[in-house]
């Protein structure tokens, strides 16, 4: 069910845009590889042709409609995905030092700050890199005193001292005194228009539509493929056609095509470069579906389904040119040994089975370097409680003072709860601040940033409160120190659940020892639509405290949610039509009834302006989808002719900045640099050729996009057609997005109360369970 007219096949979970389709040469239907359906990956749920629907990245990505009319097949409808479209390969491998780094140069006067994207992609690059010579370094050969830091290093130097006769005794051991602990001072931020990206070199991009259609392909693709291959785009392309691949929704029946008219002859279904790009490409689809790694018999079935001869060699091919890694785990099933007979020797009998998982190399090091970072702040935080700590625990009381005990001794803690739980962590930064701590704390959204400001009385960015994107681009957030580690005592992260490893990983790594992170946030709503699960695995380890928040979210809608995350759809008293339900037979009615609430109904019952409602629905395509509303929504709430490349001024967007991340906004007006934007109060300029792969218009969402906001109202459509992809997660995000009234236009019947009761998060296949079994013991 991959058609644009059911949501079942255009879900928010897609694997990125239609934008990439790629139209095969002129024998377009006979490629080498076998024609399979659409299906799983193994046992790993991994959709062969596309993302696995509900889990991964649709923040906002809109390049697939300027192109799918150009596509012969239609393809998978996966734009909810599509924010990997055209700039996934040059957002993740983006250069750049690391803001807030020290010894990063200051730009001269006059040049153009880098945006927050491009800060945050070049933060990811650096981290990357350095992660990659830590792993190299553990591997190679230790000097004496090498791996020391800290007053390990400065006790062996005063040693190799005194032995070498260059300072006397007593000198050499004086410790002085200590600096007087000051919070590091709020980096100056001229405020200026956020700029996105550059697109690519044009003559890159040029020499790249040459080819593409030589090849047969869509020549509109030329600006995504010399993004995600670089420079070298052409040549890399001619050399290896089935790189195609490496661009967002190309298909591989599309890139088979393209190498046929390339290669001639040359084409054959056994070809090396065809195993290895189709190895890569179902690892990528892995990671798009939340896995950050597969299960090696799953990948070498998807493999054969593929027509790949030799599956097992075109493994080892990608293993040895560096584009998979293959790991060994040991099973997690509790008590799980090998059946050993009695009387042989312990080693045998203890021997735990093992898995063989492949992956890609960016998230393996992302995941170990997080299990490295987070066992680091867990050993490090001192055996006595400083004075600091026991004064933010005495300021507090109830469940506030118990999270800040469990805080206080340890270097890591997780805090579950809902919106009113947030509290808790809100008085204990406020706490920690007064008694002299450095505190900060993060939210995922804008939003989310506003709302836990309001809590403790501040303005959004008065230095108490950002984003995790603001804070790991420099944008927000406190100084860092000579090593390059933010100079924090304590880092809140709220939405926690939202975290991919490579945030995660970044975040735990940019912490000095000492330091206290507190995740917290709701264990039941959609998990990151990034690789990894990494709330929910640090749940699964009994390797730090956990503190489950008492705070019940109040009135009609707080009990209809709570029902909803235990597997529960009751009614529910609502004397105040906070709840209404709105029955539809059809995606037409449902679409209707939907612009009627939004622009007469909800307004004129409650008080809430259009503005501040939000439309949520499962999937962008299909009748009700998100385009088909929105479209709907601009000609009720905003009309006009679209001359902004299909945007007026005063139009609701979302602004997808990097994959996995969405900002509403909306349209201010256009020039010459692009089209420009407010989010979240923040000038942004969006360049002409990147309008159609960061923006959409955004009356209209998905539960993914939506997740980590809240409005005063919520209408969730549920056309029939979106039976088969509602689960409990979705039901729970999309309902939790209200503050004071939910409809529901309602035309699933029986299937949403099904959902909720049976239909629990796909799993994930994730490494880091295991990796901290090993690093870290259970806690006390």
């Amino acid at each position: 069910m991959t058609t644009e007219h059911s949501p079942a096949g255009d879900t928010e979970g897609a694997a990125s845009g239609e934008a990439a389709e790629v139209e095969p040469g002129a024998d377009a239907g006979r490629a080498p590889s076998a024609d399979v359906p659409e299906g799983t990956v193994g046992g790993a749920d991994v959709p062969v042709g596309g993302a696995e629907p509900g889990d991964s990245r649709d923040a906002a990505g809109a390049s697939a409609d300027a192109s799918r009319d150009a596509l012969p097949d239609g393809g998978a409808d996966a734009d909810a995905g599509d924010v990997e479209s055209g700039d996934r390969a040059s957002s993740v491998e983006g250069s750049g030092q690391e803001a807030g780094s020290a010894g990063a140069p200051e730009p001269a006067e006059g040049a153009a700050a880098p945006s927050e994207a491009e800060a945050e992609l070049a933060a990811q690059r650096v981290e990357r890199e350095r992660i990659a010579r830590r792993r190299a370094e553990r591997q190679g050969p230790v000097a004496s005193g090498g791996k020391l830091s800290g007053t390990a290093a400065d006790l062996l130097a005063a040693v190799r001292a005194v032995e070498s006769g260059e300072k006397p005794v007593a000198p050499a051991f004086v410790e002085p005194a200590p600096a007087p602990r000051r919070p590091a001072p709020e980096p100056e931020r001229r405020p200026q228009p956020v700029r996105a990206a550059p697109a690519p070199d044009a003559e890159a991009v040029d020499a790249v539509r040459a080819v593409l259609t030589e090849g047969g392909a869509p020549e509109t693709l030329a600006p995504q493929v010399a993004a995600a291959l670089g420079d070298d785009a052409e040549d890399t392309l001619r050399a290896d056609p089935w790189q195609l691949l490496r661009v967002a929704g190309v298909r591989p029946e599309q890139a088979d095509g393209f190498a046929r008219a390339l290669l001639g002859a040359e084409c054959r279904p056994d070809d090396e470069r065809r195993g290895r790009a189709l190895t890569v490409w179902l690892l990528e689809q892995a990671a798009l579906a939340g896995h950050t790694a597969l299960d090696l018999p799953a990948l070498t079935e998807a493999l054969g389904q593929r027509a790949v001869p030799d599956p097992d060699e075109a493994v080892q091919s990608a293993l040895a040119e560096g584009d998979a890694l293959v790991f060994q785990d040991a099973l997690e099933e509790p008590g799980a040994r090998s059946a050993a007979p009695a009387g042989e020797d312990d080693e045998e009998a203890t021997e735990v089975p093992v898995r063989v998982l492949a992956g890609l190399e960016r998230y393996a090091l992302a995941e170990e370097s997080l299990a490295d970072a987070l066992a680091r702040l867990v050993n490090s935080v001192p055996k006595e409680t400083e004075e600091p700590w026991e004064a933010a625990v005495a300021a507090l009381s109830r469940g506030a003072a118990d999270l800040a005990r469990q805080v206080a001794g340890h270097g890591l803690v997780l805090h579950t709860g809902g919106e009113a739980a947030r509290a808790e962590p809100a008085a204990l930064l406020g706490a920690a601040r007064a008694a002299g701590l450095r505190a900060f704390a993060v939210c995922h959204t804008p939003d989310g940033a506003r709302r836990f400001a309001a809590q403790l009385g501040e303005e959004p960015g008065a230095g108490a409160v950002g984003t995790v994107a603001g804070l790991l681009s420099g944008a927000s957030g406190p100084g860092r120190d000579a090593e390059g580690a933010l100079a924090l005592d304590l880092l809140i992260v709220l939405d926690a659940p939202q975290l991919d490893v490579e945030g995660a990983a970044m975040l735990a790594e940019s912490l000095p020892d000492g330091a206290r992170l507190v995740l917290s946030g709701d264990p039941a709503v959609l998990w990151s639509a990034g690789p990894g699960r990494v709330f929910a695995d640090l749940l699964a380890v009994p390797a730090c405290p956990q503190v489950a928040s008492r705070v019940p979210d109040p009135g009609p809608l707080g009990e209809l949610v709570s029902g909803i995350g235990v597997g529960e759809l009751s009614q529910v008293e609502a004397p105040g039509k906070e709840i209404v339900i709105v029955p539809v037979r059809d995606a037409g009615e449902a679409v209707h009834r939907t612009a009627q609430l939004v622009a007469d109904s909800v307004p004129r019952a409650f008080g809430v302006p259009p503005e501040e409602t939000v439309v949520i629905t499962p999937g962008h395509g299909g009748a009700a989808g998100t385009r088909a509303l929105n479209t709907v929504l601009k000609e009720r709430l905003n009309p006009g002719p679209g001359r902004f490349g299909g945007f007026d001024p005063g139009d609701r967007i979302v602004h997808s900045p990097a994959p996995g991340r969405s900002v509403p906004g909306r349209v201010v007006g256009a020039d010459a640099e692009g089209l420009r934007l407010e989010c979240a109060g923040v000038p942004v300029v969006v360049p002409r050729e990147l309008v159609e792969s960061r923006v959409r218009h955004g009356w209209a969402l998905t539960a993914h996009q939506a997740v980590g906001g809240r409005w005063a109202a919520a209408v969730v459509v549920l056309p029939g057609d979106a039976a088969d992809v509602l689960t409990r997660p979705w039901v729970y995000t999309a309902f939790g997005r209200a503050e004071r009234h939910l409809s529901v236009v309602h035309g699933v019947e029986q299937a949403l109360p099904q959902a909720v009761a049976e239909r629990v998060a796909k799993p994930r296949t994730t490494r880091l369970r295991t990796l901290l079994r090993v690093q870290l013991p259970p806690a006390g």
